[in-house]
């Protein structure tokens, strides 16, 4: 429903039209939604097929025992699955440091870097003002390499032009409160490219098994 007010100023007459003047089609939603629904299905699909090559260990039997159901039936899909699960769960038991070097330690690098820095890489800079906006768009720092360590990760980034390195060393405590971490420091490692250092745990906390004292003393030839 609409109103439309007529408006007379001198010999000037105005019309004025309030409220809804369009009704949006119910097959341009439909549209607009299967739409979205192919380009996040392609998405899907895209990050599938990257984090398959990323883990062959894994893709591959998963890839084989859909092949077998798809071709000799469900049961022989599950059993041939089923074989494949314990041979891996036989490595994880027999080369735990393989298997985390291969497996858990990538998928909780890959899995880390997207979670606390590139999914909210832009915003993140933008909130900590390292960003320079100009009259078309706004330059971000650009995010060059990140290391996932035990505690501690190294993230690079490629200045702005005007940028020094004292703009990154002043927004330190910022950087960590942003990136919730519990301290950052920033240093120069090349031209334009500076490292952030994000601390998210002591180190220092975590237990260190020590020697006994009288097994020590004994093979120093001393008296327990």
């Amino acid at each position: 429903m609409s109103i439309t007010t007529s408006l007379t100023t001198g010999s000037t007459t105005a019309t004025v039209t309030t409220g809804p003047q369009r009704r949006r089609d119910p097959f341009d939603l439909l549209g607009l939604a299967v739409l979205n629904t192919a380009w996040y299905a392609v998405v899907g699909a895209g990050v599938a097929i990257h984090w398959a090559i990323l883990f062959p260990p894994i893709s591959v039997p998963i890839g084989v025992a859909v092949t077998v159901g798809v071709l000799a039936g469900w049961p022989s899909g599950i059993a041939v699955g089923v074989a494949f699960t314990a041979l891996i769960l036989l490595w994880r038991k027999a080369r735990p440091d393989m298997f985390d070097r291969w497996i858990t330690d990538r998928a909780r690098t890959r899995f880390l870097t997207w979670w606390r820095y590139r999914r909210n890489w832009g915003r993140l800079m933008k909130a900590c003002r390292l960003t320079m906006a100009t009259e078309t768009r706004t330059a971000t720092p650009k995010l060059l390499a990140v290391g996932i360590g035990h505690g501690t990760d190294r993230v690079q980034l490629r200045m702005l032009e005007g940028q020094s390195p004292a703009d990154y060393e002043m927004r330190a405590e910022t950087l960590a409160h942003a990136f919730k971490a519990e301290q950052c420091r920033a240093s120069i490692v090349g031209p334009a490219t500076v490292e952030l250092r994000f601390r998210f745990g002591d180190a220092l906390a975590e237990t260190v098994v020590l020697p006994r004292v009288d097994h020590w003393t004994k093979q120093e030839g001393h008296p327990a």
